[in-house]
């Protein structure tokens, strides 16, 4: 089967050995995905918004692989405080109220930034 790889830009990609996403058949994973850039993350303090441009970042990688967060059956969420996990869940549920996918939210000690409060994996699965 043809494999197909979508790259953030991150200069850790080919040093760590990974990729944003991997399509292979019909199936596409997308990687943990941050809000992180270079020397700061999008949404400061703000939970919420760090988690609308992880989806952002996610929706974007799924459509260069030719699918879109309809076609998302898996995510997994991770927060460094699990007591906000309200305001990470209204913004998940506001891109997949409809689409309702297998979802897991877990409290991890520390993001690879401490700035970093969420990230999120995505699996999808094309028609």
């Amino acid at each position: 089967m043809e494999r197909r790889l979508v790259s953030s830009g991150a200069k850790w990609e080919p040093v760590v050995g990974y990729s944003r996403a991997v399509k292979v058949g019909d199936w596409i994973m997308v990687a943990g995905t941050t809000a992180a850039i270079e020397g700061g993350v999008i949404g400061g303090n703000d939970i919420g918004e760090q988690t609308r441009e992880v989806l952002r970042r996610i929706t974007v990688a799924l459509k260069e692989l030719g699918a879109g967060v309809e076609h998302v059956v898996r995510t997994r969420i991770y927060v460094t405080d699990i007591s906000r996990w309200q305001e990470v869940g209204y913004v998940h549920g506001e891109v997949f109220s409809a689409i309702r996918p297998a979802s897991s939210m877990v409290e991890v000690s520390r993001l690879i930034d401490p700035a970093l409060l969420v990230e999120i994996e995505a699996d999808a699965i094309l028609p």
